[in-house]
């Protein structure tokens, strides 16, 4: 009894996809896996483990997803250094982001959001293809990703991660964990990040990367009573990061609003309090309730040359949930109710743009699961929001096990969000464009809120091959957009333009995974992804710009056997990716132009750890170790105050070849 409250009290209070079964069969997989695939579960879910996250650096969020073949990784311009991640070939505005299951990259998160979650603190990454569950809400259209973070009652006593690379960025991680009592445990994890030194490794005058530094505390507090059946979260967080970037000779203090050297600054101070309690019924093991709250507070200050872009976002989102069965456990639901709140401060130069949004909701989920081979996940649910109205949500999940170790499954959904035009494309403010929005009619910056249907299909198959393990598969999901806020960078390079979409916008996503065990202990991972999206811009239909239409990743992992606690692990990752269509630039001189399609180009990394003993380890990589750079990453460079300026058209790595070492110590 005590076990299955436990159980049933994380799930609720954490990892749940879709449904509780669903996610007891998460957490059921081999623990040697780094990304382990379910079988069983409705949806096309994925989870990358904390063994997955050690492959890299994984410094941040952001920078978890290099080996992973469901999500491509890229740079958003080329001077903050920030990545950007995509998913079925649409930007993170399209994902719902969460951690523990509550929303947390939006509105002006979105652009940085992903590089305020430390690497260290992450347990799990659960990926979800198509639309997600409507018990998260109404704004997932291509997919989720929620993210897991160290439990108190599980955590060891005391870890310590310190790294250094050759860009001059250094990290210190520290986490330490105390048990108060049988019920309590807290856990405080401290993160510390600098880059100290400039680099301008193209010579164009300009930093590849930011000098900058962040500090970012978490406090959280777990509770567990297994004979009242109840368990809850407190999390408190503080986070202050501040990033320079710009040409090299320019000093923020002698510069700043001057056209003396091109410069930029983005200060973000957050504070976060998010609290959740769960009970699960004694003796009805399969009925619970948990209650989510959680407030935010996001304060961003931030120019770049002389355009001034400031955002502060306060935000409570409250989501009370039941779950119980309908005469068996065959047959189980979801119900309850949610609240969001957004209060926006928002200046673009003179323009106030600031505004509240609210909504309120209530959602009911049906899961069919006759623990053999069919599941059904039915769900839908209606909200009334102040600028995009009263509307209906509906998706759904199925799944077949034709035979054994193959599967099935099948996705649709609708999504609805408001696009938050300024805070998602901050990157085109490093340039000269002007911003137009050419609709006024709408709620949303004169625009109408974002609409869009996703569909999938996805077969995987377990098989033997030479007798080694092999396991393949293939998705396709499309999505179509009913209403898009376009960004327009096809009609001049001098302006981007903002309206509703006036003909039609899709995209097609296809990938094809195999992996195989090659011999022991020496593991294969490939993918081959297509995209299609076309949208239809005032001037013509065109691919999405910056999204190339063919990748491929390969990734080989081995690991000599343990042996008295010591091991070594290698991990080389290839990822290629091919042309991309870039924003129209043909009418700038022929020195500020690019042409129509960026050339392919391919990155490799790698990665070797040492495991001294149980409680020390030591690791040493390399990123890009081919060297591959964009050969021109900024448009009239030399003029950065003249017309043809433009440093957001970022398809391949800046800075060229970067090499890390680190370790990591624990006390258990």
């Amino acid at each position: 009894m005590k076990k299955n409250i436990m159980l049933l009290g994380m799930i609720l209070l954490s990892a749940t996809a879709f449904s509780q079964e669903d996610l007891d069969e998460v957490k059921i997989t081999k623990k040697q896996k780094g990304i382990k695939k379910s079988y069983t579960l409705t949806a096309n879910t994925s989870v990358i483990t904390s063994k997955e996250l050690l492959k890299a650096a994984c410094c941040n969020l952001a920078e978890s997803f290099e080996t992973n073949p469901s999500i491509d990784v890229n740079f958003s311009d080329a001077l903050t250094g920030t990545k950007q991640i995509k998913m079925l070939g649409l930007t993170s505005p399209y994902l719902m982001i969460t951690e523990e299951n509550i929303p947390s990259v939006r509105g002006a998160s979105q652009a940085y959001g992903l590089s305020f979650t430390p690497g260290t603190w992450i347990e799990s990454v659960q990926i979800t293809k198509g639309a997600g569950s409507v018990i998260n809400g109404y704004e997932s259209i291509s997919g989720q990703i929620n993210t897991e973070l160290l439990k108190p009652l599980n955590d060891i006593p005391f870890f310590l991660n310190v790294y250094g690379s050759t860009d001059a960025r250094f990290e210190v991680n520290t986490h330490f964990n105390k048990k108060l009592s049988d019920k309590w445990a807290t856990s405080l994890f401290v993160h510390g990040n600098a880059r100290v030194a400039k680099n301008d490794m193209n010579d164009d005058g300009f930093l590849d990367n930011p000098l900058g530094k962040q500090i970012n505390v978490l406090n959280r507090y777990q509770y567990y009573n297994p004979d009242s059946g109840l368990v809850s979260f407190i999390n408190f967080r503080y986070m202050n990061d501040k990033k320079q970037t710009g040409e090299v000779d320019f000093d923020k203090d002698r510069d700043r609003g001057t056209t003396n050297y091109w410069g930029s600054e983005i200060n973000t101070e957050r504070f976060d309090v998010s609290t959740k309690i769960g009970y699960v019924f004694k003796d009805m093991p399969y009925q619970s309730i948990g209650f989510q709250n959680a407030f935010n507070s996001h304060n961003q200050n931030s120019y770049f040359g002389l355009n001034l872009y400031d955002i502060k976002q306060n935000s409570f989102y409250s989501n009370l949930i039941f779950n119980s069965i309908i005469n068996n456990t065959m047959h189980k639901f979801s119900t309850g109710l949610n609240f969001t709140y957004d209060q926006y401060q928002e200046f673009v130069n003179v323009n106030d743009y600031s505004r509240i949004d609210n909504s309120v909701g209530a959602f009911f989920e049906y899961t069919y699961d006759n623990a053999d081979n069919f599941s059904l996940i039915l769900g839908g649910r209606v909200d009334n929001h102040n600028r995009l109205g009263f509307f209906v949500t509906p998706r759904l999940h199925m799944r077949y096990n034709p035979w054994k170790d193959g599967v099935i499954r099948f996705s649709a959904g609708r999504g609805k969000r408001s696009a938050n035009i300024f805070a998602e494309n901050q990157q085109l403010f490093a340039s000269s464009r002007t911003f137009s929005i050419l609709d006024t009619n709408g709620k949303i910056y004169g625009l109408n809120p974002e609409i869009a249907w996703n569909y999938g299909v996805s077969f995987s198959q377990k098989f033997k091959l030479f007798n080694k393990n092999a396991e393949a598969g293939f998705d396709f999901y499309r999505t179509d957009f009913q209403n898009q806020a376009v960004v327009d960078l096809m009609q001049s390079p001098q302006e981007v333009s903002f309206y509703n979409l006036k003909g039609s916008s899709f995209a097609n996503s296809f990938q094809f995974e195999f992996n195989y065990e090659l011999i022991h202990n020496l593991n294969l991972r490939t993918a081959y992804k297509y995209y299609d999206i076309q949208t239809d811009y005032l001037t013509g239909t065109f691919q999405r710009p910056l999204q190339a239409k063919h990748r491929f990743l390969g990734n080989l992992e081995y690991e000599t056997n343990l042996n008295d606690g010591k091991q070594w692990k290698f991990d080389y990752t290839f990822n290629w990716s091919g042309k991309q269509q870039l924003p129209y630039t043909a009418s700038n001189p022929v020195e500020d132009q690019f042409p129509d399609f960026s050339p392919s180009y391919a990155v490799m990394n790698v990665q070797v750890t040492r495991i001294i003993s149980p409680v020390l380890e030591v690791y040493v990589g390399g990123e890009n170790i081919g060297n591959y750079k964009q050969q021109k990453a900024i448009l009239g460079a030399e003029n950065p105050f003249g017309p043809n300026f433009d440093a957001s058209i970022a398809y391949a790595p800046i800075f060229g070849q970067m090499y890390y070492a680190g370790l990591r110590f624990k006390i258990k």
